[in-house]
């Protein structure tokens, strides 16, 4: 396995972010990134069925996809990848592989779990960037990615609401400590000029976010390190649920131009969608 998915390395890394470019283009992908379990009250993964039918019933399919159903699409997106395993279709078990490890990796950001998930409750407004994207910029480099051995996974709906309760137990941290810096922070040094490609932009200074992930005492690691062992082994699991086929036959399997239209249509949608969505 890890044969195969190094070769396609540069294919999955491509579209690792596929889920996020479709949200610009279809209504339903958002809530496939979160689950705010707040919203089900005080200890919410006591009360909320696993299954999706049963909790449907419990609290309809309108209020579970309006308040986010990531659990779920993890669980459709394993099996799906069992099945495109099963078909040896390299490009489909690659495009899946991608979909599959975005949302478990979504599933590990404590603040996909919560209804304030930017902070806008708390008047924390753009924590989410800050937890998710500032601190990795600036500390990821020193993070220990080697989580040994993927493993086995019995039950995959039972594994993504695992990987959900264990973020969504971080939430009180990540704001109740976010609130604690900037309550003792100079106002004036919070921020400052940061060059994100080819754009200057305000952002939180680098002192400010250091003094954050100091006091999150290894969060954002703990929770990357956590997300790659649990893609590596949703992988390796569907690869055995669907009979462990041969994967050195698919590695050097060219994309069929069929298939290179496929993908291409797909980013002309993109494209089209993300204009329209920010009004150029």
């Amino acid at each position: 396995m890890a044969g195969f998915y190094e070769a396609n390395i540069d294919f999955i890394t491509e579209h690792a972010v596929d889920p996020d470019k479709r949200r610009y283009v279809d209504s339903l992908e958002g809530p496939r990134h979160f689950f705010d379990a707040d919203h089900y009250g005080k200890r919410p993964f006591m009360k909320m069925p696993v299954r999706w039918k049963e909790a449907a019933k419990k609290y309809s399919e309108d209020t579970l996809k309006k308040y986010g159903t990531v659990p779920w699409e993890i669980q459709y997106q394993y099996y799906r990848l069992v099945d495109d395993f099963k078909e040896h279709d390299t490009t489909d078990i690659l495009k899946t592989s991608a979909n599959l490890g975005h949302y478990i990796a979504d599933a590990h950001v404590p603040l996909h779990l919560t209804q304030n998930y930017n902070g806008q409750l708390t008047h924390q407004d753009g924590i989410h960037a800050l937890w998710e994207s500032r601190l990795p910029e600036l500390f990821s480099d020193h993070y220990n990615y080697y989580v040994g051995k993927a493993r086995y996974i019995e039950n995959p709906l039972n594994e993504a609401f695992k990987i959900c309760r264990s973020s969504y137990n971080c939430v009180d941290s990540v704001l109740r400590f976010e609130r604690l810096i900037n309550k003792n922070f100079p106002a004036d040094k919070k921020y400052e000029m940061v060059k994100h490609g080819n754009r200057t932009v305000q952002d939180y200074s680098e002192a400010y976010a250091k003094a954050y992930h100091t006091a999150l005492k290894g969060m954002v690691q703990r929770r990357m390190r956590s997300a790659i062992l649990e893609i590596g082994s949703f992988w390796y699991s569907a690869w055995v649920d669907a009979g462990q086929p041969d994967l050195n036959k698919l590695i050097d399997k060219p994309l069929s131009p069929e298939e290179k239209k496929k993908i291409q249509r797909e980013a002309a949608l993109y494209r089209i969608g993300k204009t329209v969505a920010i009004g150029k």
